[in-house]
């Protein structure tokens, strides 16, 4: 194999993030003009998600012999999901009501315009939200923004290969041929990262400036510490008890893609990595396949705690503080209309507005005092939502035993290096065909390139 050299691609990304943060604070001006260079990176990232879930799911679905299995993933992912929703809240309500970040604020007229302006871009409501899922047509479903459409798309293509039996298996090697071009795509793309981080750096830099972080930098350093005690303490503690690993040799493993988010403020940036990564790692195809997805847009621990927090914020600065049962119902509000609310920046404050004009109109003309450092938290949101994805993937996988806990344990260890070169093993294009041999019901995850899982 030949040498890694992506490693010097990743000290690049953080050179340029300090380059940014310095031009954002020396030319403020200029560092606005900038933000199209990270929205551009962004951008090409998000072009191929589609086609990587589409890939994935169809390989992962088509391969299964009983439908029921995929059921039972879905079903367990999203109960999940709505559980640690809740947590996600209540965390966040008790750490707002013991900080009261927004005493001593002050508002004006521009920052109620801008209040009323975020709840206009939100989206309408659960009905609306429901009907989105379903595309125009077949292949809108790719060329939309819509990560929920190309699921429902892909997951009507897999079962119809499913009930197609050994004459869909033509297809499904060709999937499988599509999905190693569109990893190798991918890989050419990140190359781009330097300059997508150093434009977006420095437009979030000059855009907000130091004036804005000093005056709200209680609810945003409250925000942050609040993250990573969630992350630290709650997660590290499920993932341990119910599977037997550290979380924090995980995220050392996820470090590049954390990296990546950290320097674009966008969780989408790194998914296409994540569902790579996470089948490396061990969890079977689709187990990722769904799960990663599926948890992009109903697994918003981040957004969640973000929600409770800037409420209580935005109550207390207008100095119409809620009861307890005001906070509660209109967070669980919240937590409805934050399903589906896409990871790229801006998404949580849009959903923010909403819940606020639904119940409580007064409020939505302090939206805008949380606007200008909004950037910096959606940093912590998408890193908070990206950790639990990545956590709940290994959790569903353990729970429904489609985990190599063997191939687990090396990878976190190290002894099996991710090949960034392809973002794929070296025996995935023979893997998925061979389930029918193998007597299992999904393909077993790949170890370094063993063709036959049964008979290696």
């Amino acid at each position: 194999m030949k040498r890694d050299r992506t490693h010097y691609l990743y000290i690049a990304v953080i050179v340029a993030v300090l380059l940014g943060i310095a031009v954002g604070f020396a030319a403020p001006d200029f560092a606005k003009e900038l933000k199209p260079i990270g929205t551009g990176f962004v951008n090409l990232i998000k072009m191929m998600i589609s086609p990587i879930i589409f890939c994935t799911i169809v390989l992962g679905v088509g391969s299964v012999r009983k439908a029921a299995k995929i059921g039972k993933v879905g079903g367990l992912a999203l109960g999940y999901f709505m559980v640690m929703s809740v947590v996600a809240l209540a965390i966040g309500l008790l750490v707002g009501n013991f900080l009261h970040p927004g005493d001593g604020m002050h508002l004006t007229e521009a920052v109620k315009g801008a209040g009323h302006t975020a709840a206009e871009e939100a989206n309408e409501g659960p009905v609306d939200f429901l009907l989105g899922v379903i595309p125009t047509t077949m292949v809108s479903a790719f060329t939309g923004d819509s990560v929920l459409q190309t699921l429902l798309i892909a997951l009507l293509v897999g079962f119809a290969l499913q009930a197609m039996g050994s004459s869909g298996e033509p297809v499904l090697r060709g999937i499988e041929h599509i999905q190693k071009l569109v990893f190798r795509v991918l890989g050419m793309i990140m190359w781009a990262a330097p300059v997508g981080a150093f434009g977006a750096m420095a437009a979030v830099i000059g855009e907000t400036g130091v004036d804005a972080l000093k005056a709200l930098a209680t609810i945003m350093v409250g925000f942050y510490v609040t993250c990573a005690l969630f992350v630290g303490i709650v997660l590290a503690t499920i993932m341990r008890l119910a599977t037997g690993f550290n979380i924090f040799m995980l995220l050392k493993y996820l470090g590049r893609e954390f990296l990546l988010i950290l320097s674009t403020s966008s969780s989408e940036s790194a998914l296409p990595r994540l569902i790579a990564k996470m089948e490396h790692l061990g969890v079977s195809r689709p187990v990722v396949g769904i799960t990663v997805p599926t948890g992009y847009s109903f697994n918003l621990d981040g957004t969640m705690i973000y929600l409770t927090m800037a409420s209580i914020f935005i109550s207390d600065a207008l100095d119409q503080t809620m009861s307890v049962g005001e906070q509660i119902g209109l967070l669980l509000f919240m937590m409805i209309a934050s399903k589906g609310a896409a990871g790229v920046s801006g998404s949580g404050v849009a959903v923010l507005a909403s819940g606020l004009q639904s119940h409580k109109p007064g409020l939505v003309d302090g939206v805008g005092l949380i606007i200008g450092i909004d950037r910096f938290m959606s940093e912590a949101r998408a890193l908070t939502n990206f950790a639990g994805n990545a956590v709940a993937t290994l959790l569903i996988g353990t729970w429904t035993g489609e985990v190599d806990r063997d191939r687990v344990k090396r990878v976190l260890a190290g002894d099996l290096p991710f090949d960034e070169r392809t973002l794929l093993d070296s025996g995935d294009s023979s893997d998925s065909s061979d389930s029918s041999d193998s007597g299992s019901d999904v393909p077993t995850p790949r170890d370094g390139g063993a063709k036959d899982p049964v008979g290696a």
